[in-house]
């Protein structure tokens, strides 16, 4: 299956109204609908809630899933996210999210974005001595680009990525991920449905709440936006075609591209992972009939 459920929104952080149990009700259906990989984080959540979250659900038939986890960046006391890829924070965070989880192990443990003050080989090294230690069975790096991953590939390997793709934001394609993939590495593409923009569920007319953090990205201002819908329109009337959803088109674009091996894909509802559960590559005509229309609007 090609889609890995992100667990970033029903953290509670930047989304507003998700409750705790309509987050373990979100986990609950999409391993039921065959879900079977999870991305959580040190800092998804205040408090480790994605952790624990998780973990609830994995304490049993653990290797009947995969955990992929990050560490290096942290919420400071007055609760602004911090890049810190220091050694010593680094296996402090990992040990605390496996606590949190009650687990022993990540499947893939990453980098979660390379810190400007601390050299990236000292940051790389430790990743790698979680590896060491049993900690995680794979190890890579996510918000890097292709210098910063061939330098923590030098000093640990690289078996994954994590960066973003979508339907508007294509430029990693080139620049990173096959590039990764060709030296082996797995490559995760997150921001797949650009935060609902791309799900089809958000009219020209949605005024989103205060406190949702999804306003202050350019593509949900302006003409930008306008043609995000203009895409979401033509994708409504490929997928009536075919029988798939805006979502499921815009997800299943990415997992067709070479070089991509999966999706991460948020979810606040258990309905949203439903719609999304079992998107799939696209055939050569529908990824034809969709490189037209970016071209056209």
């Amino acid at each position: 299956m090609s889609v890995i459920l992100g667990l970033w929104p029903i953290a509670g952080v930047t989304t507003v109204g998700v409750s705790r149990d309509d987050a373990r009700s979100t986990i609950a259906a999409a391993i039921d609908a065959g879900i079977r990989r999870f991305d959580t984080a040190y800092s998804y959540g205040y408090d480790g809630e994605s952790d624990r979250l998780i973990g609830e659900f994995l304490q049993t038939d653990r290797d009947a899933f995969e955990l992929i986890g990050k560490a290096g960046q942290r919420w400071t006391p007055d609760r602004k996210r911090v890049v810190d890829g220091r050694p010593q924070t680094l296996t402090a965070d990992v040990e605390e999210s496996l606590r949190r989880a009650g687990l022993d192990h990540f499947d893939v443990l990453m980098l979660h974005s390379p810190d400007p003050d601390v050299p990236l080989s000292e940051s790389a090294a430790a990743i790698d001595a979680m590896r060491r230690s049993g900690k995680a069975k794979r190890i890579g790096i996510c918000n890097a680009d292709e210098n910063q991953r061939k330098q923590f590939a030098a000093v640990a390997g690289c078996d994954a990525i994590q960066c973003p793709l979508n339907l508007l934001q294509q430029d990693s394609l080139d620049t990173l991920i096959r590039p990764a993939a060709a030296d082996g590495a797995q490559c995760h593409v997150y921001w797949t449905l650009m935060k609902g923009l791309l799900a089809g569920k958000i009219g020209r007319d949605h005024q989103f709440p205060e406190g949702d953090s999804r306003p202050k990205y350019d593509v949900f201002q302006g003409e930008k936006r306008e043609r995000a819908h203009r895409i979401v329109d033509a994708l409504r009337d490929i997928g009536s075609g075919i029988g798939r959803s805006v979502a499921s088109l815009s997800i299943g674009w990415a997992v067709s591209q070479d070089g991509v091996s999966g999706a991460l894909v948020g979810a606040r509802r258990p309905d949203q992972i439903l719609e999304t559960a079992d998107a799939t590559a696209l055939d050569a005509s529908t990824l034809a009939q969709i490189d037209q229309l970016l071209a056209d609007v």
